[in-house]
């Protein structure tokens, strides 16, 4: 029969974009880099380029300059508490990431996974000014992309999977619902 292959099929592992995956893989490497080093060095990469809000308090005077204090709005995102936490990121960018990823370019992908990140923190900063708790994790970016994701992916859906460039409005059934989901778990979860 014409129909049927002679050998078994062979579908990817992963169908996500080479983009979602190399984010995967420098979150991961960032990981495994500082947790495989010496004890005192890790703690000096959590001092130094952990997100906290204390370092941007003006009464603060051994914060550093200003490079010293731009790169943690960046380095943040590329530490992870444990492999858990790590695990937990790694899935939601998969599910989310790969979205957003199939519809940009390689490096407009990173870029815009740098800039929700930029925002979440500036965000964290607004509500938590002079907060001496460290914030590292990627989650902010990946809330980002996931809301993205969210816009893109339900126009897919509804056209069949043909490529579009269209995103459904911000105050459509499906994006209202999903985000009040989203922030209904996070409430939950959170308190």
């Amino acid at each position: 029969m014409a129909f049927l292959q002679s050998g078994p099929m062979r579908e990817p592992l992963f169908k996500a974009p080479a983009s979602g995956l190399a984010l995967i893989g420098v979150l991961v490497a960032a990981h495994v880099a500082r947790v495989l080093a010496p004890g005192a060095v890790s703690e000096h990469i959590l001092i130094y380029y952990a997100f906290i809000p204390l370092r941007y308090a003006a009464n603060v005077l051994d914060a550093g300059g200003l490079l010293d204090r731009a790169i943690p709005f960046v380095s943040y995102m590329f530490l992870h508490a444990d492999a858990t936490h790590l695990i937990i990121n790694c899935l939601w960018l998969l599910a989310f990431g790969s979205v957003v990823a199939r519809r940009f370019r390689f490096a407009l992908f990173f870029l815009f996974f740098v800039i929700c990140g930029l925002a979440a923190a500036i965000t964290h900063l607004l509500c938590n000014w002079g907060s001496p708790d460290p914030v590292i994790g990627a989650s902010g970016a990946i809330a980002g992309l996931m809301a993205a994701g969210v816009r893109m992916l339900s126009v897919q859906t509804l056209r069949g999977m043909e490529p579009s460039n269209d995103l459904l409005p911000i105050l459509s059934s499906q994006v209202l619902m999903f985000s009040a989901l989203w922030v209904g778990m996070n409430l939950l979860f959170g308190l």
